[in-house]
């Protein structure tokens, strides 16, 4: 139950990690683009 050792390394997925990287860098703008709209308004 406990034991150690013949774990496999999980298989990476590359179009799910391409997708990923897309969202990140989607989130990655849409936070830049808020921060810079919500400076006016005190936002920080």
């Amino acid at each position: 139950m406990f034991e150690r050792g013949n774990r496999k390394k999980p298989e990476i997925d590359e179009e799910q990690v391409k997708e990923l990287h897309a969202k990140i860098g989607e989130l990655a703008v849409a936070n830049s683009f808020l921060e810079r709209k919500l400076k006016p308004w005190g936002g920080t």
